[in-house]
């Protein structure tokens, strides 16, 4: 059980931060419903009908960026993302801070890094149509662009939250540890 303080006590911009969380994985909930409802089809098609949906297997790769992409903006939301804690957590607590502040600034960076690059793939890609479904290529690089803004979003917001937590002006986050 977590340390997190209830929604009310926590800073409005966590609150909103968490609702954008829980629309992403409604999203991710959602794609991966009809990835599966699809799949069943390709099934069917093939093996009852004798006629294979070839459109099932384009329509999986998009719907799995997707999948993938919103999933992973939210797992730096709710810190479930990979991270190889043994040196920060051998530090002092001020030094552990200062870690998590300069992490979440280059995850922010990263974030912004990949949405510019995104919105340049998505538009090189909008004259190319993805093969069998006839829309542009760049509905795929789109999902690239959402987990940039989401990386970009989420760990900025926690680094300035960090900063000014490490300041001593206010106290909306809590360091990993207390958290998990």
């Amino acid at each position: 059980m977590s340390n997190t303080p209830p929604i009310a006590d926590r800073h409005p911009i966590l609150k909103v931060q968490d609702l954008l969380a829980k629309l992403c994985i409604l999203v991710c909930a959602i794609c991966l419903v009809i990835l599966v409802a699809t799949f069943g089809w390709l099934v069917f098609g093939r093996y009852v009908l004798n006629v294979t949906p070839t459109w099932v297997e384009q329509l999986a790769l998009l719907l799995i960026c997707y999948i993938t992409f919103i999933g992973a903006g939210v797992g730096i939301y709710e810190n479930t993302h990979l991270g190889v804690t043994m040196f920060r957590d051998a530090m002092p607590k001020a030094v552990q801070k200062l870690i998590f502040i300069l992490t979440d600034i280059i995850l922010a960076g990263f974030g912004a890094v990949m949405l510019i690059a995104g919105l340049e793939l998505f538009n090189f890609g909008w004259s190319t149509l993805l093969p069998m479904l006839n829309i542009p290529e760049s509905f795929r690089t789109l999902s690239s662009i959402f987990c940039g803004g989401l990386l970009l979003t989420f760990a900025g917001i926690r680094a300035c939250l960090r900063i000014s937590d490490f300041t001593g002006r206010t106290h909306f986050i809590q360091d990993q540890e207390e958290i998990s």
